[in-house]
């Protein structure tokens, strides 16, 4: 059962450890940069972050597009 998703690179990668490594990686300015979201630019913080990814699919597959571009 442990390769029930073997060609899926987010495959046990929460979304709080995806914006953790890319804030980690770009910082907030640069990462509002690569992906044009406002919790990224305007007064940013994992909370509010989370918070609008989980509710906005357009916006989280942006994110998941670029961390599996930089760390997969």
């Amino acid at each position: 059962m442990t390769d029930a998703q073997p060609n899926n690179p987010l495959h046990g990668v929460t979304l709080e450890q995806v914006v953790t490594n890319l804030v980690n990686h770009y910082g907030w300015e640069n990462l509002a940069l690569e992906v044009d979201i406002n919790c990224f630019k305007i007064n940013p913080s994992m909370k509010s972050s989370l918070k609008f990814l989980r509710k906005t699919p357009w916006a989280r597959e942006q994110v998941e597009r670029l961390y599996i571009a930089m760390f997969a």
